[in-house]
């Protein structure tokens, strides 16, 4: 095919993104136009431009799983609009995908004023909001022991992870229901199931995002507006290592060893990937869903030991 060394040209040699996202957008939407008029292959099977015209909204966009969502979101098409009160890293990240398609704002997602100033502000920028990723999450502290927990820190993550996660759902809403349509994402976790993956906070936030994400898909379904949430097992992202304390290696390892899916590493693509899934029109009539991305994790019972080799 014609445009096999253009599509080589957005890859590393190992198949992973080059994160050169200003040429990298040229090129994909230039493939998507050659393939879609020369060849008759849609954007969906040419796996390129499968946001092309929309507007994404990503909370705790500046690191981890949120900045790697930004760059797949722009390199799908979209534009990028990254809410996170890490100033810094919030610029650099826009400075990788490029001013034309991204921008940064400033935004404690427990401060109702702005989240709503942000979603009015993309909306008066680019006159729509088609995706909300609520993304932005801490840890807490890190003290296993109920008794051991300080109330104030209980409040501060469910602040920050369930609170941050209504009001960006409530305004996305406000802005999406006359427009009939759009994708709202929420991280919730392999918390969300299972007991002892977190401290009590944590997991008790999540639960608290499922429960969200099926009231509110239920809810705003009548208006064609699309509500899920993506589950991962733990990965390296500072958030994780931030919480347990050591390094990414060290965190990757232990992980690892835990692991149902043996011989692969979750990474914070595999999770941007199954977000760009969800707020793409692929999943369009997908909602109210628990997307998991833990190898299996949640569906095994280890003291049953029933499948272990010898060897394995």
């Amino acid at each position: 095919m014609a445009s096999s060394g253009v599509l080589s040209a957005i890859t590393r040699s190992d198949n992973s993104l080059d994160w050169n996202l200003p040429a990298q957008r040229s090129i994909s939407k230039l493939v998507c136009k050659t393939l879609e008029k020369k060849y008759n292959i849609s954007r969906f099977a040419s796996g390129l431009c499968r946001l092309e015209g929309k507007v994404a909204f990503i909370t705790g966009g500046a690191s981890g799983i949120g900045a790697c969502t930004a760059k797949v979101f722009a390199q799908q098409g979209a534009k990028v609009v990254i809410a996170d009160i890490q100033e810094q890293l919030g610029h650099s990240v826009v400075e990788s995908i490029g001013t034309s398609n991204s921008s940064y704002v400033h935004c404690d997602v427990t401060n109702e004023s702005h989240i709503k100033n942000a979603i009015d502000q993309t909306v008066a920028t680019h006159g729509k909001l088609d995706i909300m990723f609520n993304n932005a999450g801490i840890g807490g502290a890190n003290k296993t022991r109920i008794i051991d927990n300080e109330k104030a820190d209980f409040e501060r993550v469910l602040s920050v992870n369930v609170t941050g996660v209504f009001l960006g759902i409530k305004h996305a809403a406000r802005v999406m229901i006359p427009a009939r349509s759009g994708s709202i994402l929420s991280t919730a976790s392999v918390s969300s199931r299972v007991g002892a993956a977190a401290s009590h906070a944590y997991c008790c936030a999540k639960h608290a995002v499922l429960g969200l994400t099926k009231n509110a898909a239920v809810e705003l379904g009548q208006f064609g507006i699309r509500v899920n949430c993506l589950s991962p097992y733990a990965l390296a992202t500072p958030l994780a290592t931030s919480f347990v304390g050591i390094t990414d290696e060290d965190l990757e390892g232990f992980m690892n060893s835990a692991a149902n899916l043996k011989g692969v590493t979750l990474r914070t693509e595999d999770i941007a990937y199954a977000a760009l899934y969800l707020a793409s029109d692929e999943a369009k009539y997908v909602s109210g869903h628990n997307l998991f991305i833990d190898g299996g994790f949640t569906i095994v019972n280890p003291s049953l030991g029933m499948f272990q080799y010898p060897d394995s």
